[in-house]
């Protein structure tokens, strides 16, 4: 087997013009380079050295060796150089998000991999969180941010934060004072996002918890169709709170005061088990600082740094 130590050998010794100079440059003895060139010559089966002369001088093969030699050792330097310098690190990186992600903190994320990883291509999918962890499985994803969902063996999830929701209506279509149970909750029509989403099959859970099961619902995949369904008066949906709030400010949506409340959902970062990244590792710890659902439309700067717009 051919290893680095041969291969450095008879680089050095070509490019100093000889073995003890060789020797001195790899911090070793002229004998323990001597040996690792013949290693190599045995591997081989072919003199490397012109051994009649008196200087060290490729032969044919050797000068062909040479070349390998360069080219191979050229490729380990630079990765190494990219395990010890994250901004070398270049590769695509294919990121999962749902729509809550897209329309909050998500560019901030973007900002923090660019100003660590700059040759980092980031690929967004932007897609239901079931379907995203399908993609995973799939290998089409690298890493998916989703409510936190069932567990699977072979997936693993790492939590980022976590997102308040409540129930929302058009202003005027439910009395704004008063506390609605459950039940009544449940027989009203209900925006949902479907059997798709993670946070949409939570709910149906808890709904089934307390024995009910809304039969008038109207399912979309799309966040903010159902923003704007619940605006026009079409029904009742639960929304990220303080997302919503400047909506609600505005006079273009309504809380609706529900018993019990809401549980809160976990959003997560979810990826293969077997995965040995250390960039998914690193872009996961800094999903986890700036995970932010409190506000839509969030921007980064060139420090990763944020502002809302």
């Amino acid at each position: 087997m051919v290893t680095f130590k041969q291969l450095e050998a008879v680089y050095w010794v070509a490019k100093l013009g000889g073995f003890s100079q060789a020797a001195e440059h790899l911090h070793t003895t002229q004998s323990a380079v001597s040996r690792r060139v013949q290693e190599l010559e045995s591997v081989v089966d072919t003199q490397l050295f012109d051994r009649t002369l008196r200087t060290a001088r490729l032969t044919e093969k050797g000068d062909e060796m040479f070349s390998v030699a360069q080219r191979l050792l050229a490729q380990r330097d630079e990765a190494m150089e990219q395990f010890a310098r994250p901004e070398v690190v270049e590769r695509r990186l294919r990121i999962g998000l749902t729509e809550l992600t897209a329309m909050t903190w998500f560019p901030r994320l973007v900002s923090l991999v660019q100003a660590y990883y700059p040759r980092v291509v980031i690929e967004p999918d932007v897609d239901a969180s079931v379907d995203l962890r399908e993609k995973i499985l799939a290998d089409e994803l690298d890493v998916a941010i989703v409510p936190e969902m069932t567990e699977d063996g072979r997936l693993s999830q790492k939590a980022l934060g976590t997102i308040r929701n409540a129930w929302m209506c058009k202003p005027g279509a439910l009395p704004k004072d008063k506390t609605f149970r459950i039940h009544e909750v449940a027989s009203q029509r209900l925006l949902s996002q479907g059997d798709r989403s993670a946070t949409g099959l939570a709910y149906d859970r808890w709904f089934r918890s307390f024995g009910l099961t809304p039969t008038n619902t109207l399912a979309s995949n799309n966040l903010i169709a159902i923003i704007g369904m619940t605006i026009s008066g079409l029904g009742l949906s639960h929304l990220p709170r303080e997302c919503m709030m400047p909506l609600v400010d505005a006079g273009l949506l309504q809380i609706v005061k529900v018993s019990p409340a809401l549980p809160e959902v976990t959003y997560v970062a979810m990826y293969k088990s077997e995965q040995r990244s250390s960039l998914i590792a690193s872009v996961i710890m800094l999903a986890q600082e700036c995970c932010d659902f409190s506000r839509a439309f969030q921007i980064g700067n060139d420090q990763g740094t944020a502002k809302s717009v």
